[in-house]
């Protein structure tokens, strides 16, 4: 048994080829995964979408499960970000059954799972110049578009009967992009109380998100890397050594040819 732990470890966690064509392999199936949930969010339950979930939540239990098995402090995992939205997905996949409302809006939440892997934002480091040039960008891109398709499904649940479909589920994303840029055209409102506080909560969390993404787009490229003798964790994509006490740096890179 230890020796099978220490292999899915090495698959999680190391840096051969084979583990990184593993983790590459469980994103794409995170894409897959998001890409459904979002497909199946504003369509009527069914015999085989619900056989389509429970196969869903079996997959990410065991992934879930896996990770926590070869974690060395599994306090500290069950506290990611990603290991709590993982553990929400799996609840509404597979108790979904049990209960009348729809839970497909927390689905959506496997969409952190997709960046804010500590493996995976390792791989991508070592392996894509673009990534490490624009690590804020992305992050804060996936922020904005996880946090827009789960508020449009809480807005469909919500505001929306299921037999409206694709159509109502398009309304829904109306709704919170207009809300979120604070353009407010008004042709779609929320009129209840708790709408009303949906639609406040839109509004100042999206805008916040927006503003980070904004920021990051246009504020000037710096690559993570924190310097073993002050700690200074932002430098320039061809440092060598650290503006702030002159230590020299090994920035891992592939070269200007990209090779």
């Amino acid at each position: 048994m230890e020796e099978f732990q220490r292999t899915v470890r090495l698959l999680y966690t190391g840096r051969s080829k084979q583990a990184r064509r593993f983790r590459y392999g469980l994103i794409a199936f995170d894409a897959m995964s998001i890409v459904y949930f979002i497909a199946t969010a504003a369509l009527p339950v069914s015999p085989l979408t619900t056989g389509l979930n429970t196969v869903l939540g079996i997959l990410i239990l065991l992934d879930f499960s896996a990770r926590l098995w070869i974690s060395e402090n599994r306090g500290r995992e069950l506290r990611r970000i990603y290991t709590l939205a993982d553990a929400i997905v799996v609840a509404s996949l597979l108790l979904a059954p049990l209960f009348s409302e729809n839970l497909a809006f927390l689905r959506i939440l496997r969409g952190l799972r997709l960046i804010h892997s500590y493996h995976l934002l390792r791989d991508l480091r070592r392996e894509s110049l673009f990534f490490r040039q624009h690590e804020d960008a992305v992050l804060a891109a996936v922020n904005l578009i996880v946090f827009i398709f789960v508020t449009t499904s809480l807005v469909f649940v919500l505001a929306f009967d299921a037999h409206d479909g694709l159509a109502g589920y398009i309304d829904a994303l109306y709704f919170t992009v207009a809300t979120l840029t604070t353009t407010g055209f008004g042709d779609i409102t929320l009129a209840s109380p708790g709408g009303k506080l949906l639609s406040v909560f839109i509004m100042v969390v999206g805008v916040a998100l927006f503003v980070q993404l904004a920021r990051a787009i246009f504020q000037p490229s710096k690559i993570k890397y924190k310097c073993p003798e002050c700690g200074l964790n932002r430098h320039d994509p061809d440092a060598i050594h650290c503006k702030h006490c002159g230590e020299s740096l090994k920035i891992e890179t592939t070269g200007s040819d990209g090779a």
